[in-house]
């Protein structure tokens, strides 16, 4: 006989069985669901947990005056940049970049065409003054001939060359210059401020030594590649070199020093901003250009290279009104007579056509630049961060530009506090 188990011992199987599990009703559906005394209104009904007519968390989703800040399905649109200046704080397009440094214009035409002006002038009288002189010291008169004798070529040449290799070397520094000079007007015009002239003048003048010496620095990086070609045909020249190997070695060592002179000019083409804005040393502001450009160098250069044919195009054009009439005024009746050896009249009347041009198209090149500089540290520093809480903190733009633009952290980069300063203002 099967013995009975004790009450309590038995197994799983034993045990009496409990109520069936109840099915599971999608919300809504199952019966009493949303009714009074249910626990809550019912699903959708209004009073649960959001007004009537809202579906989905928020009053009116997709209607009409809702609260909800972007489209049906969409996300809500970025916030934009801060602009308070010519640009907006935060990485510019090339387009930006160009109608920035047309809007430094506009913003304040009388520190950027001023200055422009003044600089363009005072090398432009030098540059002519060079030019009478030594024309009224050759006095070579070639008449109606249109053939010239050996030593009238060779006095022609002695006024070419001079002049041409003057306006050359003052082309560069009145460049620099510019740059530096209008970097003072176009890193307030950045943030919003509007300075005079002179205050720019003053801003920028402590840093003039710096600025010549960077140029001179970059002028013989330009030079060095033509330096050692020279040499290299002249070594091979005396030691007896056949001719059509110097004519190779000279055409290829051209294209080289071309390569590297393009390459040397766009990676110290930020040097003059940093030694400005940055307070950098020559040797520090050429290293921290270098720095900057050279994850960037084929945008950078072809920035560059079209604010250059803008500008090249627009000087074209406003030059040729008084080069039509210069040549009016010009020495002799033969054409070749007239490009070599043009008169007094002449040259001035040139001179003043190149500095209406240039006082027009020289703030392009030099905000462009500025710019440039701009754009390439909010890229890589964040610099859109603390140009952004500049504006925000509402302060007036200072003298010490190094408080904004001096690099974050160690290094040759940061360099030192400017003395007395304390807790750097917005500028």
């Amino acid at each position: 006989m099967a013995d009975t188990p004790p009450s309590g011992a038995g197994g799983a199987g034993d045990q009496e069985p409990g109520p069936p599990p109840q099915p599971w009703f999608p919300p809504g559906s199952q019966p009493g669901y949303g009714q009074p005394g249910y626990g809550q209104p019912g699903y959708g009904q209004p009073g649960y947990g959001q007004p009537p007519g809202s579906a989905y968390g928020q009053p009116g989703y997709g209607q009409p005056g809702a609260g909800y800040a972007g489209p049906p399905g969409g996300w809500a649109p970025r916030p934009q940049a801060p602009k308070p200046g010519v640009i907006p704080l935060r990485p510019i397009t090339v387009g930006e970049i160009l109608d920035g440094a047309f809007g430094s214009i506009r913003r304040n035409p009388k520190a950027t065409l001023g200055i422009a002006a003044v600089v363009l002038a005072i090398s432009g009288i030098i540059t002519t003054g060079l030019e009478v002189l030594i024309l009224s010291q050759l006095g070579v008169n070639t008449g109606t001939d249109q053939t010239l004798s050996g030593a009238q070529l060779a006095g022609m040449l002695a006024v070419v060359i001079p002049s041409g290799l003057t306006a050359l070397i003052l082309a560069f520094i009145v460049q620099i210059l510019l740059t530096g000079l209008l970097t003072a007007v176009i890193g307030r015009g950045v943030l919003g401020g509007k300075i005079t002239a002179g205050e720019a003048w003053r801003l920028a003048l402590p840093r003039l030594p710096a600025l010549l010496l960077a140029a001179l620095l970059t002028g013989l990086a330009l030079i060095g590649p033509w330096a050692g070609l020279a040499a290299v045909v002249a070594v091979l020249g005396v030691a007896g070199a056949p001719g059509g190997l110097l004519i190779a070695i000279g055409f290829l060592g051209a294209i080289a020093a071309v390569v590297l002179d393009v390459w040397f000019w766009t990676m110290f083409s930020m040097s003059a901003a940093a030694v400005v804005l940055e307070r950098q040393g020559p040797a520090h502001a050429l290293g921290r250009s270098w720095r900057l450009v050279r994850t960037s160098f084929w945008r950078v250069f072809g920035i560059l290279l079209l604010a250059a044919l803008i500008v090249l195009v627009a000087s074209s054009v406003l030059r040729l009104p008084f080069t039509v009439i210069s040549t009016a005024f010009s020495s002799g009746s033969a054409p070749l007579t007239q490009a070599i050896q043009p008169s007094a009249a002449s040259l001035v009347i040139g001179a003043v056509g190149g500095i209406i041009a240039g006082a027009i198209t020289q703030p392009i090149s030099a905000g462009v630049t500025v710019l440039l500089y701009v754009d390439l540290r909010m890229r890589r520093e964040g610099l859109d961060l603390a140009l952004q809480n500049a504006t925000s903190d509402g302060q007036a733009p200072g003298d010490d530009f190094a408080a904004v633009w001096r690099p974050a952290g160690p290094g040759p980069d940061a360099g030192p506090s400017p003395p007395g300063t304390g807790t750097p203002p917005a500028w």
